[in-house]
């Protein structure tokens, strides 16, 4: 893909400023459908979420591809599952449940250290066999994809996966909680089963670029980040983030709203409130992109698949 311009240059030549610097090189890669992009809406914690989503989605004409929950598997019950998944069916989008549970809400002490000790990852053995029981779960509601945050928890998954005992069309999303910052860990996030891949919304062009030439696997790219993963706001290198990180997926988040993880009625009106505003940023996006010329190449809606990854051998005898 190629800009039909960037933003400003032919008022800053207008007035004889120096040529933009040479821009990093961009990807060929593509999905398995041909597109470069695919969007897609975080945070979607709930039916009752889902519906103004949905809603907002149809008011400002918003495409979607994918939609997302950040709670956990373990915070919704079936019929609330099963209600997501049918939802979600009927309008050909993706719905990404999140393996749970994890180590900041488990009781280890080292989650109250300054550095966050383990962070988000599975405790203990316990806690990869109880995040085994929540992808099983989700999988006999129709759930077809799961976020992780993980990387043991990624590979078990995965393991699963290819010896039959979890679905061939499962597709495996880790979170931006671990998300890597390097092209060697965003191989190695790929290779453990991984078939998109969130990246920490603070990389550079160049850096998204390096990335996207060691791996083939999709990104996933917060354009506006929550407050808790930076707060960073990019709407303007939505372009540039196609160009460089296709395959991609962008990703519309919100700064500056309270973190809702856990949420419970409690929190709902916060919550269906703010997943509105997520679709307004969405279409914001979309009309930079058309203003620029830089708007096509998505993927048809309904695509989901990654295309064919490179992983590491998963041979092993299940019982």
């Amino acid at each position: 893909m190629s800009l039909t311009r960037h933003p400003g240059e032919h008022l800053l030549d207008r007035l004889g400023m120096p040529a933009r610097g040479a821009a990093p090189t961009g990807s060929e890669a593509r999905f398995p459908d041909g597109g470069s992009w695919r969007t897609e809406l975080p945070s979607c914690e709930g039916p009752e979420v889902l519906a103004a989503a949905l809603e907002e989605i149809d008011r400002l004409e918003v495409p979607i591809h994918r939609i997302s929950q950040g709670s956990g598997i373990w915070m919704l019950t079936d019929a609330e599952i099963t209600e997501m998944v049918k939802a979600c069916e009927e309008r050909d989008i993706e719905l990404c449940l999140f393996v749970g549970p994890r180590g900041t809400w488990d009781i280890g002490a080292g989650v109250k250290a300054s550095s966050g000790g383990s962070g988000p990852r599975a405790r203990g053995r316990d806690q990869l066999a109880q995040c085994a029981e929540e992808a099983e779960r989700a999988v006999a509601l129709g759930v077809r994809c799961l976020l992780v945050a993980d990387e043991g928890v990624l590979w078990t998954l995965h393991r699963l996966r290819a010896a039959g005992v979890l679905p061939a069309d499962v597709t495996f999303k880790v979170s931006a909680l671990v998300g890597p910052v390097n092209p060697a860990a965003y191989a190695v996030w790929e290779k453990l089963g991984g078939d998109s891949i969130n990246v920490p919304s603070d990389l550079t062009i160049g850096q998204i670029a390096e990335l996207r030439a060691q791996s083939g696997a999709p990104m996933d790219f917060y354009v506006e980040a929550p407050d808790d993963l930076g707060g960073f706001v990019r709407l303007y290198d939505a372009a540039e983030l196609i160009r460089c990180g296709a395959p991609i997926y962008l990703k519309f988040g919100l700064r500056n709203t309270p973190g809702v993880y856990p949420v419970g009625r409690h929190l709902r009106d916060l919550a269906v409130n703010a997943m509105r505003e997520r679709v307004h940023r969405g279409r914001l996006t979309l009309d930079i992109l058309e203003r620029l010329g830089a708007d096509e190449g998505m993927s048809p809606l309904g695509s989901r698949l990654p295309g064919t990854l490179n992983r590491f051998p998963a041979d092993g005898d299940l019982r």
